[in-house]
């Protein structure tokens, strides 16, 4: 009988009981605000800005209402003006070039490689064309930070780090977020820790932090913060900076704080997860794993591969065939968008050349989600149904 999947794609673990009964006290206190608190309390939020801090090794943290917020608010710490020129990945989402437009800025795109990281060789070629890289390190894929960096460094560009995929990942025992100045984080309901929505924005830079602080809505209470600069890093930049509020709520913060302390085992099953999609496919017949090397630690809360040089009609097939029997694949080549897998050519906002070898890359990437809720014994199922369906349509060519 023919093997079918009966599992969702998008069905998260529960929240933890800590966080339920910690969002309950939060919302029988009334007080949903991070700067409503009672005499001598400390908020949520503030208290989750500092453990996120402690966690990453950061000096400042601000917790906001999303990941892309804080991607826009760290263009705006950094200077970036209307019609500046930001460098980013041609593989990513829209959220990262919404973040650059929102600005005002124009994007320019870098190249894409066969194991989905940016490509570094196409960076080097375009550094000259702006002053700031929004890196991302899109489906977790993490590139190597210590060449990019140097390159940045030379060029005197500063590097923002789009975490949204790589939260409890890093390179070369770095945690992912704190190679470049700033790192951006995402607690979207499909990221790593779930609060339905919002984000972290960490930084060394003490002005640069103030800035974020005061872009985020803090008002003249930024003092209320432990993961913030001291008062007089705020003396000159409270009254140039303005607001555009994005706080992260106490009810979120609370739903977080136990999940930042289990972030590290949840970690490990995603890799287990990972480990056993990849033995599973592992030499299919005109399929291609990406290469993930021993300098980078990964989170796989995705999963990706390649139908490179295939043409669209036989993808189109082992995507169709592969859903028939309940396996839910999503496809970066299609020429148009279709839920989240929009590509650097779907944004015409943001006009560019076109990317000849990235195009036949993003043409071949096939993805899917790894939630939790699978056990190991559904990941081995969903990599039998993969091969057997790449296999029959890559046999039929």
């Amino acid at each position: 009988m023919t093997e079918r999947f009966q599992g969702s794609f998008t069905q998260q673990e529960p929240i933890p009981e800590a966080g339920i009964e910690a969002a309950l006290e939060v919302m029988r206190s009334g007080r949903l605000h991070r700067y409503n608190t009672a005499a001598s309390e400390i908020s949520q939020t503030a208290l989750l800005e500092q453990e996120f801090a402690a966690y990453l090794g950061a000096k400042y943290c601000l917790a906001v209402a999303s990941g892309g917020y804080a991607m826009a608010t760290a263009l705006r710490a950094l200077g970036v003006e209307p019609g500046d020129k930001v460098l980013s990945n041609a593989f990513t989402l829209a959220p990262v070039p919404g973040a650059i437009a929102s600005v005002g800025a124009v994007p320019v795109f870098v190249g894409v490689t066969e194991d989905l990281i940016i490509d570094l060789d196409d960076l080097s070629s375009k550094l000259d064309q702006g002053k700031v890289l929004l890196l991302s390190h899109m489906r977790g894929h993490i590139c190597d930070m210590n060449r990019l960096i140097a390159m940045c460094d030379g060029a005197g560009i500063q590097v923002i780090e789009d975490c949204a995929h790589t939260m409890g990942g890093a390179w070369r025992g770095v945690p992912s977020g704190r190679h470049g100045v700033i790192g951006c984080y995402s607690t979207q309901t499909y990221k790593h820790m779930n609060s339905g929505e919002g984000g972290f924005f960490v930084t060394d830079d003490s002005e640069i932090a103030a800035r974020a602080v005061m872009l985020s809505g803090s008002y003249m209470l930024f003092e209320r913060h432990l993961a913030a600069p001291p008062a007089d890093a705020f003396d000159q930049i409270k009254y140039q900076t303005p607001n555009v509020s994005g706080r992260m709520d106490n009810l979120r913060a609370a739903i977080l704080r136990p999940q930042l302390r289990d972030i590290d085992m949840q970690v490990a099953r995603w890799n287990e997860r990972y480990a056993v999609l990849e033995d599973g496919l592992r030499d299919t017949p005109g399929l291609r794993l990406t290469h993930r090397p021993h300098e980078e630690s990964i989170v796989g809360s995705s999963f990706q591969f390649l139908l490179l040089d295939w043409v669209a009609d036989r993808v189109r097939d082992v995507i169709a065939r592969c859903g028939s029997r309940g396996v839910e694949l999503k496809w970066f080549g299609a020429p148009e968008p279709a839920g989240f897998t929009s590509r650097y050519d779907s944004w015409q906002y943001a006009q560019t050349a076109p990317m000849p070898a990235s195009d036949r890359v993003l043409a071949g990437i096939v993805d899917l989600r790894v939630p939790l809720t699978f056990s190991i014994d559904d990941c081995a199922l969903i990599a039998r149904i993969i091969r057997a369906e790449v296999s029959a349509v890559y046999q039929a060519t």
